[in-house]
């Protein structure tokens, strides 16, 4: 097996049932598999909510012993989610904007330069951690030199390796936004810490601890999942050199193998939802106040939408994937993530013939029944000018 493939673990389950189950914390949870599934409860916010009591329930693996503060507006349902959305979401639009990809492309261009100098490097912690946290400082609009305190945190701002969820990790990005939110109260400058102090919602101004709230969602939603979608891509471009050359050949197919590359990899397993009244799915009941998880994963792998869901079909063009969510809660990030990629892609294809790996190590993540290669604690490769 090639070492960029992820294989489905779920086939089996969603073909025969529509559903799997695992237990997270003592509080288990019913994964939906099917992409109809998914898709249905993801538009069903009063039966699967996103809001709730406990704050960071929904996340998977849960992360109520380690935060208070509710994260904004990814735990708040409609229709005070339609409100906090208008604030962000045209900040999170800057992405389009020539100026911005500019920078990106300085970014990008500078940390695979650099990579071409190398005999080796290795891709989760100096590639591709790198440039997210460069890439962040122009998102959120901050000075260049925080991503290098950024970097020191590490892969995951909530997990260390010993821990699937590190509550001293936590308490780091905690205290370091809370010094960010009375900077930016004592000196407004234009950033987003600034601009979500300067908003309003129903002629109320934001709460240092609503601000506190999108910010970590920020901070944490887009970490991880951008640092496996650029190295599982350099994994794959590494062992079909044939699809770098085709995408620098006919350019054109450039968005469709970007989304084709998030389809497969989906660098986000699943969510969370907790259920608020009896209700059932795939004929399996499910009970109030329990959780359930929209399985991204899976539902990018259901054979009935997609044709040869098990393969990287690079130039895919029926792809109504889920990797960035689906209905109110799709995520903020993905025109960040859709920009970043594309010019990853077209600095690879100008700069790079082929990559080759010398060393890895899988990122396997336990899901009781299911095992599944979410990407790589580590990646060496050599690029090749």
């Amino acid at each position: 097996m090639n070492k960029s493939a992820l294989p489905d673990p779920f086939e089996q389950a969603r073909l025969e049932k529509g559903f799997g189950e695992m237990n997270d914390q003592n509080d288990p949870v019913t994964m939906l598999l099917r992409l109809k599934d998914v898709r249905k409860a993801a538009k069903n916010w009063r039966t699967f909510q996103s809001g709730g009591d406990e704050v960071g329930r929904i996340v998977v693996p849960s992360e109520v012993h380690i935060r208070e503060t509710r994260q904004i507006p990814f735990e708040v349902d409609p229709p005070q989610h339609a409100d906090y959305r208008s604030i962000v979401e045209p900040w999170f639009k800057r992405p389009l904007e020539e100026a911005y990809q500019v920078k990106l492309e300085a970014i990008v261009e500078k940390v695979i330069d650099e990579a071409l100098t190398k005999d080796t490097i290795e891709i989760v912690e100096e590639f591709a951690l790198v440039i997210q946290s460069r890439a962040l400082t122009i998102l959120l609009n901050t000075p260049f030199e925080e991503a290098k305190t950024w970097i020191d945190w590490g892969t995951h701002v909530f997990r260390s390796d010993e821990s699937a969820l590190d509550s001293d990790k936590a308490n780091i990005l905690y205290d370091y936004i809370d010094k960010e939110i009375d900077r930016a109260i004592l000196s407004p400058a234009d950033d987003l810490y600034s601009k979500l102090l300067a908003s309003e919602i129903n002629g109320k101004k934001l709460t240092k601890e609503e601000v506190k709230g999108v910010m970590i969602l920020t901070f944490a939603g887009g970490r991880d999942t951008v640092i496996n979608t650029i190295t599982n891509s350099i994994a794959y471009f590494a062992e079909h050199p044939e699809s770098l050359e085709r995408i620098k050949n006919e350019p054109e197919i450039t968005g469709r193998a970007i989304e084709e590359l998030i389809r497969y990899f989906a660098p986000l397993t699943h969510m969370g939802r907790v259920v608020t009244q009896d209700t059932s799915v795939c004929e399996h009941a499910v009970k109030a106040q329990s959780r359930v998880s929209l399985c991204w994963a899976s539902a990018n792998r259901d054979a009935k939408t997609f044709e040869n869901p098990n393969e990287i079909v690079i130039d895919r063009r029926l792809n109504p994937h889920v990797s960035f969510g689906f209905s109110t809660h799709n995520c903020l990030g993905a025109t960040h993530a859709r920009t970043l990629m594309k010019i990853i892609l077209t600095t690879l294809v100008n700069k790079v013939t082929t990559i080759e790996i010398l060393d890895h190590q899988d990122n396997i993540e336990d899901l009781d029944q299911f095992k599944r290669k979410v990407g790589f604690h580590e990646l060496k490769v050599k690029f090749n000018a």
